[in-house]
């Protein structure tokens, strides 16, 4: 009995340690964003002295102001919205339409299709050729010069594919002798059975095409398309020592000064925001569908 009770009570030790060291590394984790978040709502002169640590620092909301007031952000985060949801859905069609015929086993030359799209994986063909490719083919200052190169991810490609791979066969089996085809077992069967993956697979390619900066900036030079990350950024650059703004506002007399870094963490509170706001309507299907779909084959 004392030998048990030893043992519960190592046991209740070891228990506790782990959820100290994992709480100490999920503060560590979180401290970064949450200095960005108390940084935005701090003052100028606050930031600038370091006295921002775990809440904000006399408090205001003029970064915010100061990013918002002429229109052209809330512009551009309707772009990105529209990048983003169109993107994600072209995104996911093909995955599953590239997916489904690899995962079978019957589908004749799939070892051969299976090689040469690891070896696009591996060897890509860079920024000159693609930029190349997009002009020739008219899609400059174009989302769809954005789209179609960006079609299908590869890594996803193989995680969908491993997914549906380690779905029973005994289903499309049962289904194919009541005389359903291949269409009708993918969108009936297959797809109900893959909603976790999916719904992990479209949050990747969401927050990539939210966080798109580079292709928009190589592709896109029409100004009434800019994404959010675009324009966040353009406007922190205008805040140099230039251009510093002095803002009169409701305190008075006093003057307030922007500064870059006030701005900057404003502007990653903007950019993040949404993202954060959906991942946890997906975070369900998130840890199931990538588990299993990148464990399996």
């Amino acid at each position: 009995m004392k030998m048990s009770g030893a043992k519960r009570q190592a046991g209740s030790v070891w228990t506790g340690a782990n959820y100290f060291i994992l709480a100490l590394l999920s503060l560590a984790a979180l401290y970064p964003l949450w200095y960005v978040v108390a940084s935005s709502f701090s003052s100028s002169r606050a930031i600038t002295a370091g006295e921002v640590f775990l809440w904000p620092v006399e408090f205001n909301v003029l970064s915010y102001r100061r990013l918002m007031e002429d229109g052209q952000l809330f512009v551009a985060m309707k772009n990105t919205v529209i990048l983003t949801a169109v993107g994600t859905l072209f995104n996911i069609v093909m995955t599953v339409l590239a997916a489904y015929p690899l995962s079978r086993r019957r589908l004749m030359g799939r070892n051969s299709i299976l090689m040469l799209i690891t070896f696009s994986m591996l060897f890509i063909s860079g920024i000159i050729p693609n930029f190349i490719l997009v002009k020739f083919l008219g899609l400059m200052d174009s989302y769809w010069g954005l789209w179609l190169p960006a079609l299908i991810s590869t890594y996803n490609l193989f995680v969908m594919k491993t997914f549906m791979e380690g779905l029973p066969e005994e289903i499309e089996e049962s289904a194919a002798i009541d005389g359903a085809g291949d269409w009708l077992i993918l969108v009936r069967i297959m797809l109900p059975l893959c909603k976790p993956i999916i719904a992990a697979l479209s949050l990747f390619y969401a927050v990539g095409w939210w966080n798109s900066y580079f292709s928009v900036l190589i592709y896109i030079s029409d100004t009434t398309k800019q994404t959010l990350s675009v324009k966040l950024y353009q406007m922190i650059l205008q805040v140099d020592q230039s251009l510093l703004t002095n803002v009169s506002g409701s305190e008075g007399a006093s003057q307030i000064v922007l500064t870059p870094e006030g701005l900057k963490a404003a502007a990653i509170v903007i950019a993040i925001t949404p993202i954060l706001l959906v991942y946890p309507f997906l975070q369900k299907h998130f840890v199931k569908g990538v588990l299993i779909g990148s464990v399996k084959g």
